[in-house]
């Protein structure tokens, strides 16, 4: 419910900002994901997996403007025990997550080439990859939450910009014994272009 609630209220703000929007551009992006899932059973590491999406930017006076965007998002993971976890993840099991992203993020601009930007991220598991899942058990939940942190700068229609996504929602099911807290970690590198 809380979810629900958030995730209303920055649709809310969204379309409140959008009706006062001084301009507005839209755009495609794309770049890789370093990606990891903390949590007792999960290796230790980064892993690279690929981001792409559509994004918009609605400015509000020179200086600050809100970000929504849609990203496919994956995370790729690999456990590195059996022990805490019961037979639902096998040890050595490499896995892919696929995510639909949604991040609105609120920009502030002190330079016109530089935007510092940060905001929740709403994410929908697409997939649960059969090499991870064991016997048809469903190890992780169907959403994420998180927040973002990061820059972008801005080359003419060009963007490129780093990002640190922090996971605050447990991604794990209530029947998987584990008592450690699975939270995915990601750090974004990428470039955007403006297409409109």
């Amino acid at each position: 419910m809380k979810k629900i609630t958030l995730f209303l209220a920055a649709a809310l703000l969204l379309m409140a900002t959008g009706a006062s929007a001084q301009s507005l551009n839209l755009g495609v992006k794309a770049g890789a994901t370093l990606g990891k899932i903390d949590g007792q059973p999960f290796k230790d590491g980064y892993n690279l997996g690929v981001h792409a999406g559509f994004f918009a930017d609605l400015g509000i006076g020179e200086k600050w403007g809100i970000q929504p965007e849609v990203l496919f998002n994956q995370t790729k993971t690999q456990v590195r025990s059996s022990s805490d976890v019961g037979d639902v993840l096998n040890q050595g099991t490499k896995g892919h997550l696929n995510y639909l992203s949604i991040p609105i993020l609120l920009n502030f601009k002190p330079a016109k080439i530089l935007t510092i930007q940060a905001g929740p991220q709403f994410g929908i598991l697409m997939n649960k990859d059969n090499s991870l899942v064991d016997n048809g058990k469903e190890a992780f939940k169907s959403g994420d939450f998180a927040i973002d942190l990061g820059a972008q700068l801005n080359l003419g229609g060009f963007k490129v910009y780093g990002r640190y996504n922090i996971g605050l929602s447990d991604t794990r099911v209530s029947d998987v014994t584990d008592k450690s807290k699975w939270t995915n970690q990601q750090i974004q590198l990428g470039i955007g272009y403006v297409i409109l």
